[in-house]
């Protein structure tokens, strides 16, 4: 497919998180000291800029930000006098920041956006760990998808939020031409997902509030689940997303109204609405704490039928906007309590026998209309099998990958079965990835089906090796759940 030069972009940023290319750890003085004082800092360091904190030795969040671009203007302005000057009088403020765990890609197009040449780097918990300059990322080929995440967080309508969906595909192809990993692809889709559900909920807040709505009665939470909070999002999204709050049962319209604006806003911005259901918008995927402890309760309790189905959704959890400790609290719970209990688990691994891998008799794909679904009987038992080891041992990871290593370490299964697993999943997020771009290219809807006839030899005889490694999971599972 023939791109612009504009359009063949570096896959670095889309493989790094701001946290392997921040300067760390970050230097502070408070208000009171002066341009010299911080000029001498940053010369005896090596860097280009100093915060200014009123507590700089607990990484409090930064009043401001100075610079050698502000000690040279200071110094242009008011001659060498300038030097004496206290920070509080020079520094930028306020101070922009960018996420440690977020992907370099957003943090350049969040630099574009502001015209600035650094960004403070917080940790979860927003106190300042590092700060990433435009000098560090000069390396970086910048393309008109460099701003897709930040296009996303600045969104005031759905349409806006529409316009980064679209260049997702374009995006996918690219970093794939580029040998970036396909998990790693599928991160950057995921974290463009939560970063729209996010939104959306930034959105339907502030249209609330403008339509007459009082502000939210309590502390809350969305979450997104499936896919996107396990951070392995393709090119065929659909909604998935919850809302935990620290309200009361009377609250609930107000939290009902948000839902339904939520999904809304992603369905007009052409991620539709869940068929299943799955959404913030319907009640039996918003409560308060006490009410999803009975949710949970109620899957230990009665481990059967849609229950189980439910589960393969909600333990995938992500928070994507409003306080997050409501998530941390409910995933501690739901571990704590669905970890404990036997007969839940036993009955969730037997759900894998219904799973089977779409090979024939003689071991040959089987396919409908040429294409093997590689979702059914492939990623989604591959998925819910690392997802029921992590249920087992109480690991809070939420990729698959991660919760494959987090079984070997509880001993539930052996390193190189986690490592074949893990291959598996590569090799299935990188057929059906492929597809989808071709499908999109071609002016088809992408799905899980691929078609066998464009598999080389080699890679069809690989896809059965992989179908038949993942036919054995149910009695790896079973084995696992005896320890």
């Amino acid at each position: 497919m023939n791109r612009s030069v504009l359009e063949r972009l570096d896959s670095f940023p889309y493989r790094h998180r701001v946290v392997d290319v921040m300067t760390s750890p970050v230097l502070m003085l408070r208000p009171e000291e002066t341009l010299a004082e911080a000029s001498a800092l940053m010369v005896e360091r090596g860097v280009s800029s100093v915060l200014v904190a009123d507590t700089p030795e607990t990484l409090s969040v930064p009043l401001g930000i100075v610079t050698e671009r502000d000690v040279l203007r200071q110094l242009t302005e008011a001659g060498p006098s300038a030097l004496e000057r206290p920070l509080s009088q020079v520094m930028c403020s306020p101070v922009a920041s960018v996420g440690d765990d977020a992907f370099v890609y957003l943090a350049l197009g969040r630099m574009d956006r502001l015209g600035i040449r650094h960004l403070v780097v917080a940790d979860d918990q927003g106190r300042a760990v590092g700060i990433l300059s435009a000098r560090q990322l000069l390396r970086q080929r910048a393309g008109t998808a460099l701003a897709l995440g930040d296009r996303v967080a600045v969104a005031k309508t759905p349409a806006d939020l529409a316009e980064a969906l679209r260049s997702l595909p374009r995006l996918a192809e690219a970093l794939l031409a580029e040998q970036v990993a396909p998990r790693d692809i599928a991160a950057v889709i995921s974290g463009v997902m939560q970063d729209m559900t996010g939104r959306a909920a930034f959105l339907a807040e502030d249209s609330m509030r403008a339509t007459g709505w009082p502000e939210a009665p309590a502390a809350w939470c969305v979450l997104i689940l499936g896919s996107a909070g396990r951070g392995e999002s393709l090119l065929a999204p659909d909604q998935d997303n919850a809302i935990i709050h620290a309200g009361k049962p009377v609250d609930d319209p107000w939290y009902a109204e948000a839902g339904r604006r939520i999904a809304d806003t992603l369905h007009l911005a052409g991620i539709p609405y869940c068929k299943g259901g799955v959404m913030a918008s319907n009640g039996e995927w918003r409560h308060d704490e006490t009410g999803w402890r009975r949710v949970v309760d109620g899957w230990g309790n009665r481990p059967i039928g849609e229950n189980l189905l439910n589960v393969d959704i909600f333990f995938d959890f992500q928070a994507v906007a409003g306080d997050q400790d409501l998530a941390s609290l409910l995933r501690a719970y739901a571990l704590n309590r669905v970890g404990k209990s036997p007969g839940f688990l036993r009955n969730l691994s037997l759900n894998l026998r219904e799973m089977r891998p779409p090979l024939g008799f003689f071991g040959d794909l089987q396919t409908v209309d040429g294409r093997v679904d590689l979702k059914i009987g492939g990623l989604l038992p591959l998925v819910a099998a690392a997802r029921l080891l992590s249920l087992r041992s109480g690991n809070p990871s939420t990729a698959t990958p991660d919760r494959l290593e987090g079984a070997v370490a509880a001993g539930l299964i052996t390193e190189a079965d986690a490592s074949d697993l893990a291959g598996a999943h590569r090799i299935l997020v990188r057929y059906v990835l492929e597809q989808q771009i071709i499908d999109l290219v071609e002016g088809k809807p992408p799905s899980t089906k691929v078609d066998a006839t464009r598999l080389t030899r080699p890679q069809r005889r690989l896809l059965r090796d992989v179908l038949r490694r993942i036919g054995h999971l149910p009695e790896m599972i079973q084995d696992a759940l005896a320890v």
